[in-house]
């Protein structure tokens, strides 16, 4: 089951945090989607508590992109049909509008004859015939993106985490796959002009690598309060590869009641790889992951959340013994092709990480560094640094910082949040920061 204790309630109209920066025109269009909706809309209008503390407010509207079931009562479905339809895990009229006839057809107590009529009502109700390429674009400027928390992977991203779509990012232990999970629950509740969608998030730990503690020290990173951060995850331990399907499914009934922005999954295939074992299994293990998938990309589109997902990896055999990188992510082509951007996360020299564009459709293949720190995942001196052109010789104690090869030696006070001291050669000039030799 998902533990949350019951926080903010989803809202059509929210306020957002602006927090006296710049803002922009905020029309959030929840499973970025720009259409007209019928009167079966989720027009209600509650107020959201914020989850930032000390920002200023100010009103916004945001437009679900998905139906409930609750519509379909208005032409003639009969409750008990509605009923049967959520305990199989449909919960929204854009999953009954997805599935095949046979899908329906196999949900007990639904006959060819329901499923028939049920197919000629949402044909009218959601919309899956051909639009121009100018209207997809359209729909694409609003699409939202989450804050990693880092400067230099958000610009590697263009942006960051993108919704409505699956990120899987793979790599070897200790290279920060799941501290970038537990930045990306907190970030994804900031307002959207902070890098955030305003939504809650749900964890699924296949690996026993949840830790709350994590996101009470990320959520004061961001100026969080850390009780409200806690209270908008929902968390669930995934105990063996069926009760993970099972997760999907009760996941899909609490993202139909709520505001929901983020679905991780940490890792995706762990259990997938030991209840399956062996050569003989590995066709029936493909296709339950293949499943799996499938379900997590009909999420991703109905409910407009990011779906981020970790990887394993395993030694490649056919590569070479003195190769930079010999390890290949597990899942095959299934999970290759299900996922839309793929990132690969190696280490680099000390505490730095390093991460590739592994795959992805718009973004070119390219490299950045980033360092695990104890507030999250950021960059050990831009980030930490809040004015390099405010320097001044003040007695308080410094703190060294490493960037790139360089060290620089900065007052305490000028720091934007604390992180752990490195003992590297002491003080030298930065160029990139524009600090002078102290």
């Amino acid at each position: 089951m998902f533990r949350a204790i019951p926080a903010v309630e989803a809202s059509i109209t929210l306020m957002l945090a602006t927090q006296s920066r710049p803002t922009r025109d905020c029309m959030i269009h929840m499973g970025w989607k720009d259409r007209e909706r019928g009167p079966c809309s989720m027009g209600s209008e509650r107020s959201a508590s914020p989850a930032l503390a000390g920002a200023t407010w100010r009103r916004c509207s945001v437009t679900v992109g998905y139906q409930t079931l609750d519509c379909l009562a208005e032409h003639g479905i009969a409750a008990n049909d509605l009923q049967k339809l959520q305990d199989a895990g449909y919960h929204t009229v854009e999953s009954i509008a997805h599935a095949t006839t046979r899908k329906l057809s196999e949900v007990k107590g639904i006959s060819e004859a329901k499923v028939t009529k049920l197919k000629d009502i949402v044909k009218s109700m959601v919309a899956m015939d051909f639009k121009t390429a100018a209207d997809a674009l359209e729909d694409r400027k609003s699409l939202v993106t989450l804050t990693t928390g880092s400067v230099e992977l958000d610009k590697l991203l263009e942006g960051g985490i993108e919704t409505g779509s699956i990120t899987e990012v793979f790599g070897e232990f200790r290279t920060g796959k799941t501290q970038l999970c537990h930045t990306l629950c907190v970030t994804c509740q900031m307002s959207v002009t902070e890098g955030g969608a305003e939504g809650k998030a749900i964890y699924i730990d296949t690996e026993g690598t949840f830790r709350p503690k994590r996101l009470e020290e990320i959520a004061e990173r961001f100026g969080m309060d850390p009780a409200v951060a806690l209270e908008n995850v929902a968390y669930a331990r995934a105990h063996n590869s069926e009760h993970q399907m099972e997760l999907l499914k009760m996941a899909a009934a609490i993202m139909s009641q709520d505001r929901y922005a983020l679905i991780v999954v940490d890792s995706a295939t762990a259990l997938f790889r030991t209840d399956y074992t062996g050569r003989g299994e590995l066709s029936e293990r493909q296709m339950q992951l293949g499943q799996f998938l499938r379900q997590l990309t009909r999420l991703a589109e109905e409910f407009g959340v990011a779906v981020f997902l970790t990887n394993q990896v395993v030694a490649n055999p056919d590569g070479m013994s003195f190769a930079k990188d010999s390890t290949k992510p597990i899942g095959g082509n299934i999970i290759a092709h299900a996922c839309t951007t793929r990132l690969r996360l190696r280490k680099g020299r000390g505490e730095n990480r390093i991460c590739t564009i592994f795959d992805s459709p718009t973004l070119p293949e390219a490299d950045a560094q980033y360092s695990v720190i104890l507030i999250g995942t950021g960059e050990t001196a831009r980030r930490s640094y809040r004015d390099p052109n405010a320097y001044d010789t003040s007695e308080a104690p410094p703190a060294d910082l490493q960037c790139g090869h360089h060290t620089v030696k900065v007052p305490v006070e000028k720091l934007e949040v604390p992180i752990p001291i490195m003992f590297t050669k002491p003080i030298y000039s930065c160029p990139e920061l524009n600090i002078p030799v102290l």
